[in-house]
């Protein structure tokens, strides 16, 4: 085979696995309301795509934080996911309003998109956050009760931003870092870690954070689910995962929905 046929052939299937058709299909399939809303604070504009459970009582909410990559399908097929239990799900787009044509995730590569997301400032991260949280516990479908869980990226964005809002009911931590000590004073909710035991990068900072927390009476719960590699969440879901990533994903949600349906 010659090497531009190869070449054309790898561009093809990272472009496969970048749009992530496998879980635009599963969003297509689905019966329940999603939308987008634009969610104003200042002079940004954050646009959120939201899924509405089928329940007769007011819903406890859970907002999504992206990973590196940007509000993906995968995200949003995860949200959509969750919602079918019986939450209302939103997912900010914390790039809206930066991308090349003043659009958000849409606009990026998969390598412009890193940069874009992990060159945001934080203030403006927790700014948007802290507005999305208030708008979705005000909706009238919502019980006001609000937690947040992020992945990636978003995994320590949800654990960070523990450390600035007192009105979530808990943080949900999917393969990210703790803040430092002298934020981590400032959590007011539990705080629930998932890992992957082939992630080091990440998992390595698990003990001392926990140390951390225990001294100052925080509520950390972490688990590590051993063979998962980082992102095992979505890596879980695709067509090729493996056995590792396939088995912490469906026990990473089993205890996600434990967890919230106590909140």
């Amino acid at each position: 085979m010659k090497w531009s046929l190869v070449l054309a052939l790898l561009v093809a299937i990272g472009s496969s696995a970048s749009a992530q058709e496998w879980a635009k299909a599963k969003l297509e399939k689905s019966p329940r309301h999603q939308e987008w809303v634009k969610v104003k604070h200042g002079q940004r504009e954050v646009n959120c795509f939201i899924v509405y459970p089928e329940v007769k009582e007011k819903a406890t909410a859970v907002v999504f934080i992206h990973e590196i990559f940007g509000l993906s399908d995968w995200v949003r097929s995860a949200a959509d996911e969750l919602a079918a239990e019986g939450y209302i799900v939103i997912v900010p787009d914390l790039v809206s309003g930066m991308g090349p044509k003043g659009g958000g995730s849409e606009e990026y590569t998969r390598d412009s998109i890193t940069k874009a997301v992990s060159s945001l400032p934080p203030d403006q991260v927790t700014a948007d956050l802290n507005a999305v949280v208030k708008y979705v516990s005000e909706l009238p479908a919502a019980n006001g009760k609000v937690a947040v869980a992020g992945f990636c990226w978003g995994g320590g964005q949800s654990f960070r931003f523990a450390t600035n809002n007192k009105t979530i009911k808990a943080a949900l931590v999917f393969y990210g870092t703790g803040p430092e000590a002298d934020a981590t004073e400032r959590i007011a909710c539990p705080v629930f870690g998932f890992y992957g035991g082939n992630d080091a990068r990440v998992s390595a900072t698990v003990p001392k954070t926990t140390e951390l927390m225990k001294k100052l009476k925080k509520t950390y719960e972490p688990v590590t689910y051993e063979g998962a590699g980082h992102g095992f969440m979505r890596a879980g879901e695709e067509p090729n995962a493996n056995e590792k990533n396939k088995k912490a994903r469906d026990e990473a949600w089993k205890r996600m929905l434990e967890i919230l349906k106590k909140i």
